[in-house]
């Protein structure tokens, strides 16, 4: 096996906090998440606790190492993605498919992402319609009795 496929990669995708930390901390191993566990319980104990419940939930207490546990991706796919068949065609069509699924997810996230910012703007323009029509009308106070 190659130490490419043992050490964890961080891709360029943009990662929520959870993820980067989830990633940080398997690079460090089972003693990170056990002394991020402990903190958590003297700071903050539901953060300890829920460090715990997710230990337990996804394996990382009782297997051997989180750098072995095959939760580091390329991209969004596990070790065995990247991994040899033997058979070159099936690699270089599995490569393929690989990249051509990458490139949607990318595609779809920038679709994603032109959609909430098309929202920003209509709900901007909205809120922007709204406060010119109230400094339009005449108040009430001002109008003579």
């Amino acid at each position: 096996m190659s130490t490419l496929a043992q050490a964890p990669t961080y891709t360029s995708e943009p990662q929520g906090w959870f993820a980067r930390s989830e990633a940080w901390l398997d690079s460090k191993g089972k003693g990170a998440w056990i002394a991020a566990m402990v903190l958590g319980f003297i700071f903050v104990w539901p953060v300890g606790l829920a460090l715990l419940f997710y230990m337990i939930w996804s394996k990382r207490m009782f297997g051997k190492s989180c750098r072995t546990s095959g939760r580091h991706t390329y991209g969004h796919f596990g070790h065995g993605a990247m991994r040899s068949s033997g058979n070159s065609a099936f690699d270089a069509y599995k490569e393929d498919t690989l990249r051509r699924l990458e490139d949607e997810q990318s595609n779809f996230e920038a679709f994603l992402q032109r959609l909430r910012d098309a929202k920003d703007k209509a709900e901007f323009d909205e809120f922007m319609d709204d406060r010119a029509k109230a400094a339009a009308a005449p108040s009430k106070e001002e109008e003579p009795a």
